[in-house]
């Protein structure tokens, strides 16, 4: 993923050469039914694992160490951009139409999906509070699949000595592109993503905002994984349950492009009891 622009109060950076400065990544994404999977995230030089074993997420960044997510068991984002059209359609299912619109030629409606007090509440962890989480999802009214994504998420942060809250909020934009059938199941093939990250506080002067921008394409769809099973999920044995607070900020260096390779998921089909059936999606991204 490599970074367009960069915004402090003061001035505006765009880095005219984005494209050419981006470097090749990769990602590798395991899934299995019901509440598992497991991604590799590879980029700059940096390599980034996060999963969940059905029952807690983790993560673990070079830059952060493992840590535990706070909150209840939830899909990751990335296999909601047309990976997953099942897990897509149950996360919508409480939404809210509240329009309709075109996007990219296609009539779509619209979905509303804010997460509620309580889930804003076990998500937060002192002194990070989650103030808010929206997801609004275009579908095609010709064939029902997400063609649009939008994600927004508000964290405050509060400093320690009764120093001034900072707030982080995280947009992400994603256009989903290619739906091929593999097996019977619709998977979207291609997609571009805009990333903003924009920190403020108190002080008039304190805002940051950096653009990032991804593109990706899917090379390989399998289903039935020979050899995944719930070992694979087992989180790292060095996983600690600490506040990661302004952790979260990325160090210099880190943004780039990627170029994704694997990912893998699980779905139970009707005639399978145990839900040990496997998906594995091999992809092909490139961020610019």
């Amino acid at each position: 993923m490599v970074a367009t622009e960069f915004e402090t109060a003061t001035r505006v950076i765009k880095y005219r050469n984005a494209t050419r400065d981006a470097e090749a990544g990769g990602f590798v994404l395991w899934q299995m039914a019901p509440d598992m999977w497991y991604i590799e995230l590879a980029v700059g030089g940096s390599k980034v694992h996060a999963g969940c074993n059905g029952e807690l997420i983790w993560r673990h960044a070079p830059w952060l160490g493992a840590h535990a997510a706070k909150g209840p068991v939830r899909p990751l984002r990335r296999a909601l951009q047309g990976l997953d059209p099942l897990t897509t359609a149950s996360i919508f299912t409480n939404a809210r139409c509240i329009g309709e619109k075109k996007v990219n030629g296609e009539d779509c409606f619209i979905l509303k999906l804010c997460a509620d007090p309580q889930t804003l509440k076990a998500n937060s962890e002192a002194p990070a509070e989650v103030i808010r989480h929206v997801l609004f999802g275009y579908f095609s009214q010709r064939s029902g699949l997400l063609v649009h994504l939008e994600d927004s998420h508000l964290t405050r942060i509060q400093s320690g000595a009764g120093g001034d809250a900072v707030y982080w909020e995280t947009s992400i934009d994603s256009s989903i592109d290619e739906y091929r059938p593999v097996e019977g199941t619709m998977i979207a093939h291609s997609g571009h993503s805009v990333v903003t990250l924009f920190r403020f506080g108190e002080a008039a002067l304190s805002h940051k905002k950096t653009r990032m921008e991804e593109a990706w394409t899917i090379e390989e769809v399998a289903f039935n994984v020979p050899g995944l099973s719930m070992d694979c999920f087992i989180p790292p044995s060095d996983l600690e349950r600490g506040s990661v607070s302004e952790a979260f900020e990325l160090p210099q260096g880190v943004a780039g492009s990627h170029h994704a390779k694997v990912a893998a998921v699980d779905k139970p089909h009707d005639d399978d009891a145990d839900g040990d059936i496997m998906w594995r999606w091999k992809s092909d991204a490139n961020t610019v």
